[in-house]
């Protein structure tokens, strides 16, 4: 496709992230979200939801993508001392007006493979 020669249906790309206590307290800075399973004074602390679906977005930085829609199913909680894995996988690519559509399935899972995340993701890649 003009402008992502390299980008194929089918392709799947990967990052990982170890999260730490450091990271989610950032977060919780960063939005505003101190709720107490995010900052716990004893115990784990709980990823935001949106900080693990964060992971999938720097793939899409990395690639120049703007979103156009994102959309989210949280199926486990992903706690400090996990490490994570963002596939996202290119379902669809197209030609439009102002660059190349591009449609992305999402999963994000834990070491132990389970899956914690599932969604999408539609956009473009402008030229």
């Amino acid at each position: 496709m003009n402008g992502v020669p390299d980008l194929k249906v089918g392709e799947v790309l990967r990052e990982h992230r170890a999260i730490t206590d450091e990271d989610i307290a950032a977060f919780a800075d960063l939005v505003g979200d101190r709720g107490r399973h995010h900052l716990p004074e004893q115990g784990r602390a709980m990823a935001h939801g949106l900080f693990t679906a964060s992971l999938a977005t720097k793939i899409g930085g990395q690639l120049h993508f703007i979103a156009r829609r994102m959309g989210f199913e949280f199926l486990r909680p992903v706690w400090s001392g996990d490490t994570i894995t963002a596939e996202v996988t290119v379902r669809a690519l197209s030609e439009v007006r102002s660059g190349t559509g591009v449609e992305f399935d999402i999963e994000i899972v834990n070491q132990d493979g389970e899956t914690v995340l599932r969604g999408d993701s539609t956009g473009v890649i402008r030229h």
